[in-house]
């Protein structure tokens, strides 16, 4: 982060944060935002990509299926493959639901004037 630059957190900036099942080897995750700006803000920040995914949930990109900013609906979405199938034994979370956490403290940076 250089000197004009500030950061905000990505739940100030989005309207949803969420995970959920996308099928027995996956999890999908939503980040929704209300509006063209705080989009473009976080899409262009370079502080959401498929490395921060990485790092946020100590994965490997081959576990990142997918990785998508939907320009339309003001969203970022991506998908991971699980460690395990949903509601095996040792799956944590059978409905995904519960993985988004990590995304909450994401610092997102905020260019200066």
């Amino acid at each position: 982060m250089s000197a004009n630059q500030t950061t905000r957190k990505l739940t100030d900036l989005a309207k949803t944060i969420r995970s959920k099942n996308a099928g027995v080897d996956k999890i999908t995750f939503d980040i929704i935002f209300s509006d063209h700006d705080n989009y473009k803000l976080v899409k262009n920040s370079g502080s959401l990509t498929r490395e921060t995914i990485c790092t946020l949930y100590g994965i490997e990109d081959k576990r990142i299926s997918d990785f998508v900013e939907f320009d339309p609906a003001f969203a970022i979405k991506f998908t991971i493959y699980r460690e395990r199938p949903s509601g095996s034994a040792g799956d944590p979370d059978i409905f995904g639901a519960q993985q988004y956490a990590p995304l909450l403290g994401l610092d997102i940076a905020i260019p200066g004037n």
